[in-house]
């Protein structure tokens, strides 16, 4: 029952949203549209802005089941770039309506669940420290980060297959030899 509450809060803010900016949505906006009471809202959330972490990460989570590996991570990040096409008045609301620090977490939360589970999956079996596999993770996190800020700042308005098609010929290979660089590393020093 609290998910599907928390689901149908989530809903509702993108269909407000519709209708106007982020920063002049209210509690009130978001319970009325969505048929429950402020008691409600607050129980599930602190404030708007952890509605919209939440609704990022649980999006992110669809979008991504079952695409989050080495093999796959091109049709995961896809995925993302739906997701944020599906719900282009949110994300565009949230882009212009809040902090850079907002948008950054945003896509962030959208990209890490993709990256953290690929590398995690790469260096299986390698020797390799939690640190150092946060740290390759972070790299690929603010990359694709700033890809997507880039697309969005842009209208959204470049296909997502191009942009996936040139970032997997940066990348082919890379994720795996980063992981044997950062390993062999620690071995050296060791």
């Amino acid at each position: 029952m609290s998910n599907t509450t928390k689901i149908a809060l989530a809903q509702s803010l993108k269909e407000v949203l519709l209708k106007k900016p982020l920063d002049k949505v209210t509690i009130a906006d978001i319970t009325n549209n969505c048929g429950v009471n402020r008691m409600t809202f607050y129980y599930h959330f602190q404030d708007i802005y952890d509605l919209v972490e939440w609704t990022c990460v649980a999006d992110a989570e669809k979008a991504l089941a079952g695409q989050k590996n080495y093999d796959n991570w091109q049709e995961g990040f896809y995925n993302l770039f739906l997701l944020m096409l599906d719900n282009k008045a949110f994300v565009v609301n949230v882009y212009h309506s809040v902090s850079r620090e907002h948008l950054d977490m945003y896509i962030h939360q959208l990209t890490k669940a993709l990256f953290v589970d690929v590398i995690n999956e790469v260096s299986k079996g390698v020797p390799l420290q939690d640190t150092d596999k946060e740290f390759i993770a972070s790299f690929y996190i603010y990359a694709f980060s700033g890809i997507v800020l880039d697309w969005i700042d842009h209208r959204m308005k470049e296909d997502p297959k191009d942009i996936i098609k040139r970032v997997s010929m940066i990348m082919e290979g890379n994720m795996a030899d980063a992981v044997k660089r950062f390993s062999n590393q620690n071995r050296q020093t060791d």
